[in-house]
């Protein structure tokens, strides 16, 4: 069972005011024995990771501002590497370069992960770390999904400590372009059918009428 996220982010206050609200009790069973030990990634998560085409990177600047940032490509442009390493390339963009920056003084970021056609998340906190370009060409382009036209600049490599599902509740279920296309080809396929039909019929029974 995962247990490290939560000990990772309750910290003093958080549990205090659990304790306020009545929910500590719970979470002191279901973590009893969490001892710091990174969560590790299993099947589940690596696969629900290398599905998604989009996430949310949070890090936090040098005067303590937590910054949100989205991240977008092919599906599967956030990849598993190995153990509980995850990574990415970073491409050219609007060279404004603030997570790389935050990252510099603080490693710390946190992911979330939406699937919304199916109404499920998954949060992820870790350590992570840019290489450039210039300094790792293989490493950076190895993480390049193939055939995207895009230059990158450099790689982030995550080392995930924790990660915790959320549940379904208030999740909108949203479907991207190729999704729906998928979902109604079927039905296309079968109104040109019908229509080839229609027409078929009625070049027959024009025939008969004359």
């Amino acid at each position: 069972m995962a247990q490290n996220y939560r000990h990772t982010l309750f910290d003093e206050a958080v549990k205090a005011e659990q304790r306020r609200q009545g929910s500590r009790a719970s979470y002191d069973k279901m973590d009893a024995n969490a001892d710091g030990t990174p969560d590790t990634l299993t099947a589940k998560e690596i696969a629900f990771i290398g599905e998604r085409d989009s996430f949310y990177l949070a890090s936090v600047t040098a005067d303590g501002w937590p910054y949100m940032q989205h991240r977008g490509g092919p599906a599967g442009f956030l990849r598993h590497i190995a153990g509980n390493r995850i990574g990415f390339a970073d491409y050219r963009g609007n060279k404004q370069y603030i997570s790389t920056a935050n990252l510099k003084g603080n490693d710390r970021v946190s992911l979330f992960l939406m699937d919304y056609p199916n109404r499920d998340r998954l949060k992820l906190v870790g350590h992570a770390v840019s290489v450039e370009l210039a300094d790792d060409p293989a490493a950076v382009t190895a993480l390049m999904p193939a055939g995207y036209r895009a230059t990158p600049e450099r790689a982030f490599f995550i080392d995930v400590i924790g990660w915790e599902w959320n549940c379904s509740q208030h999740i909108t279920p949203r479907f991207t372009e190729a999704e729906i296309s998928a979902a109604v080809r079927p039905m296309a396929a079968e109104l040109n059918q019908l229509r080839a039909e229609i027409a078929a019929l009625r070049a027959a029974q024009k025939g008969d009428d004359q």
